[in-house]
């Protein structure tokens, strides 16, 4: 329902974005981000798009995404002087189900992955909300136990946000969340069960779509609203060990700046710096595009 939502707002909205395309509005992006690169990546083939979940390898070159129409691709990140310039698409597969059955229908909607420290894949969906082991090469997701609350998300604002922290613990968080003013609970895997660890506070209309750990812990935590104007992002992080969850706002963006953002994975290039690459679901719409934005966290100066 809320896709069917979107799509219906994004086309009630069409001279709006259309002006917002040819008036870039101004950035509000706090100054410990940096914008390092902004570039549409476009397929010919049908199934391309909708991308909803990505984790970056550590070096950056390469990428894995997963759709909400049940694909799983792999591309290469091609970069000049360490800024990405384009991507290019090397390998693609229908998820499947555990007896190798392609998935189909509400089942395939795919929302995000994570990467843990064995660098086994997992991914996450709504509809039939679960998380599932992945394998990239082949498409085959083997599901893992479930939470009773599971059962209750909303059909199309489950589990948006998948997150593998250093210690090997799953995490993830319906878009959803409990009541409309209330925080947003974050569930964590342990190998066995899941339990809630942790309340993320609910901060004005933004809702949760991706997240991923840093190899210190920090969560950073995507969120997206919709605005007559064209979407707005949202990153935080978070310090799950700290007070109040050392919570931080890295970047607001400003109505239409960005596409549907989705997607998230940090890294840490050569140079130390942390990077977040994300990724749009263009929602299959031809006013919307496949847009990837990188981003590097500035480091602290000297006295900060």
């Amino acid at each position: 329902m809320q896709r069917r939502f979107e799509r219906k707002l994004i086309r009630a909205c069409l001279p709006f974005f259309l002006l917002i395309a040819c008036v870039a509005p101004a950035a509000q992006t706090e100054p410990v981000v940096q914008v390092d690169s902004v570039l549409t990546w476009s397929h010919p083939a049908p199934w391309f798009g909708g991308f909803s979940g990505v984790e970056v390898n550590a070096d950056g070159t390469r990428l894995i995404a997963v759709s909400d129409r049940g694909r799983v691709v792999q591309a290469r990140m091609v970069r000049e002087e360490g800024r990405l310039v384009s991507l290019e698409l090397e390998k693609n597969a229908p998820l499947k189900g555990p007896k190798g059955k392609a998935l189909s229908g509400k089942a395939h909607d795919a929302e995000s992955l994570a990467r843990d420290n064995t660098g086994q894949l997992y991914v996450s969906f709504e509809h039939n909300h679960r998380v599932a082991r992945l394998d990239s090469e082949n498409g085959v997701t083997t599901p893992l136990p479930k939470h009773q609350d599971f059962a209750g998300f909303e059909p199309n604002a489950g589990m948006e946000t998948l997150a593998a922290h250093p210690d090997g613990r799953l995490f993830t968080t319906p878009e959803s969340g409990g009541p409309a003013s209330g925080p947003f609970p974050l569930y964590a895997f342990d190998g066995n069960s899941w339990a809630i660890t942790a309340e993320i506070p609910r901060r004005g209309p933004f809702l949760p779509v991706d997240a991923d750990f840093a190899e210190d812990g920090t969560l950073y935590l995507l969120e997206r609203t919709i605005t007559p104007l064209g979407f707005r992002s949202r990153i935080r992080s978070f310090d799950l060990t700290a007070p109040a969850l050392g919570e931080e706002t890295l970047l607001t963006s400003g109505p239409g700046q960005y596409d549907n953002l989705e997607a998230l994975s940090t890294w840490q290039d050569a140079a130390g710096q942390t990077r977040l690459t994300l990724l749009s679901d263009d929602n299959f719409f031809v006013m919307q595009r496949n847009e990837v934005v990188e981003l590097i966290l500035a480091k602290p100066g000297p006295g900060d």
